[in-house]
């Protein structure tokens, strides 16, 4: 059974209350077509379960097979560092198919972020330590692939469907909390 080894901190994207009964921890690729499966999937398990869950999203961009993944998940942070990471994670997966320089830019500017900024991080590589720093994180925890998944610190080895992950969260709260 493998384990979280990076815990969840401060400067980890969090949605929810930190002191929830659980915390899912998504290892994800916004290319990926199963991150993408996934993504309906936790927005609905969110809304299902409202205060007593707490959804971190961490960057593992499979860039071997992913060219645009890296470079998306630098256009996420950058909207984190200006309190937008969580409309740009939505809006990255709800344009999944459309990932590319032109997206990036229309979408910051939708949300009302200094596009010029944008384009001057992705020169300077601003964001690509952080998403590495995530990358790295993962790989200690025994992420290979995405979406990966983790209840309370442990790895979900089962089905990804609505039903089965909600079932885990579900054995995760009456089980010990965090």
């Amino acid at each position: 059974m493998a384990k979280l080894k990076i815990p969840v901190t401060s400067s980890d994207h969090v949605a929810g209350p930190e002191q929830a009964a659980v915390t899912l921890v998504e290892y994800g690729d916004y290319q990926c077509p199963g991150c993408g499966e996934a993504y309906p999937i936790v927005k609905e398990l969110q809304r299902n379960r409202g205060q007593s869950l707490c959804f971190v999203f961490r960057n593992f961009p499979l860039t071997e097979v992913h060219s645009h993944a890296e470079a998306a998940a630098e256009t996420a942070e950058f909207a984190g560092a200006h309190g937008k990471f969580w409309g740009m994670h939505d809006a990255l997966f709800e344009n999944q198919d459309m990932l590319g320089a032109e997206l990036y830019s229309a979408l910051a500017e939708s949300l009302g972020l200094p596009v010029g900024e944008l384009g001057a991080a992705f020169r300077a590589g601003t964001y690509r330590p952080r998403v590495r720093n995530d990358l790295a994180g993962g790989v200690r925890s025994g992420v290979s692939g995405t979406p990966t998944f983790f209840i309370n610190g442990v790895r979900h080895e089962a089905s990804l469907d609505f039903d089965t992950l909600s079932a885990a969260l579900d054995a995760a709260a009456s089980g010990a909390g965090r």
